[in-house]
């Protein structure tokens, strides 16, 4: 069965509908938009050769139609239109950022909420540098008083870490100074990958009385590279699904609830097809997730500093409005801290 211009022209009329009012469509509606110029029982019999498809699905209780997974993915690649952001808009994002970025390890924890608050759905921000792998650079070891100690590590990205870490045995100051020395001599200039079980070892057989420490000093140093290869993950703003009619569930809502977290989102695939990806319902890694979109966008504000913002929510989304927010959030971002200047309001306009 072909998939005609109508068919196309239909199908984006349907979702734009079920975006807005996320109630199923029927064919009245549609056939009474402005510039459909067919009747409804055309678009009735359309709307079953795009159910057949794939394209639409048919909920039990009604006799109207809404959009499958194919279909969002159809109208994303295809159909879409494109928003122009408002002059209003444009300044009242760029006021906003303005305001609250002004210094970038602060802008990541900002940005989503920002983000979240603008589209009224869950936010996050990845970043971190690209390049090499990041390496322990130097570890200090600091009184902590009160039989602890705490552990200073310095990473090659310029990124500072530490833990508290109890003495699980009596320890002498000269004990602690051997165990700085073996841990900087031993792991200073190696990657995640490069610290094994051989290496670990090694430094432990050098430790003397503190060799029971080093499992725990290697523990967090593996996780702190870990987290400075990933990137730091800024998510926000999960409740706000409750507010979407689709979780109204509380099963649902739970469920997707429960997965959406930092580590999910760590491991979210990059955009690689362009700057922005938008991966619909079933597309997305988790199980828990195939009900939900994720929109992504891509920034780059120079020094090898990369990342990504994004928001997560219900496949019925508007698309368009959040992927034009997400790009100027992105430009903002690289004009702001790469050229100190921001994006200037765009011309009057919603859909180009």
């Amino acid at each position: 069965m072909e998939l005609t211009e109508r068919k196309k022209k239909i199908l984006r009329a349907i979702v734009d509908c079920y975006i807005q009012t996320a109630e199923p469509v029927g064919s009245k509606a549609i056939a009474a938009m402005p510039g459909m110029d067919v009747s409804s029982a055309t678009v009735r019999n359309e709307m079953a050769d795009l159910t057949e498809l794939g394209y639409l699905e048919q909920p039990h209780t009604s006799s109207g139609r809404i959009p499958s997974p194919a279909g969002y993915r159809l109208y994303v690649d295809e159909l879409m239109e494109g928003y122009r952001l408002s002059t209003d808009e444009a300044a009242n994002l760029t006021q906003a950022m303005e305001l609250k970025l002004q210094q970038f390890d602060q802008a990541m924890s900002q940005v989503g909420k920002l983000i979240s608050q603008l589209t009224n759905l869950p936010a996050y921000a990845v970043a971190g540098r690209s390049g090499s792998e990041p390496v322990v650079r130097k570890f200090e070891l600091l009184d902590g008083g009160a039989g602890s100690f705490i552990l200073v590590l310095l990473t090659s990205d310029d990124a500072v870490s530490n833990k508290l870490i109890k003495l699980p045995l009596k320890l002498e100051e000269q004990d602690l100074r051997l165990l700085s020395s073996v841990l900087n001599a031993g792991l200073s200039g190696l990657t995640e990958a490069q610290i094994g079980p051989e290496v670990l070892d090694r430094v432990a057989g050098a430790a003397g009385a503190a060799a029971g420490l080093v499992p725990i000093v290697v523990d967090f140093t593996l996780e702190t590279l870990r987290a400075r290869r990933q990137g730091a993950v800024y998510l926000t703003g999960q409740t706000r699904l409750l507010g979407q009619p689709e979780y109204q569930d509380v099963e649902k809502a739970r469920e997707v609830l429960s997965t959406l977290d930092e580590e999910m989102i760590a491991n979210l695939p990059a955009p690689t097809d362009g700057p922005v990806q938008i991966l619909v319902g079933p597309e997305n890694i988790a199980r828990e997730l195939k009900d939900t979109s994720v929109v992504m966008t891509r920034f780059d504000i120079g020094d090898g500093m990369q990342g990504m913002i994004g928001v997560v929510g219900p496949q019925r989304m508007d698309y368009a409005q959040v992927t034009a927010r997400l790009s100027y959030f992105a430009e903002s971002l690289g004009r702001m801290f790469g050229k100190n200047e921001l994006p200037s309001p765009s011309p009057e306009g919603q859909r180009e």
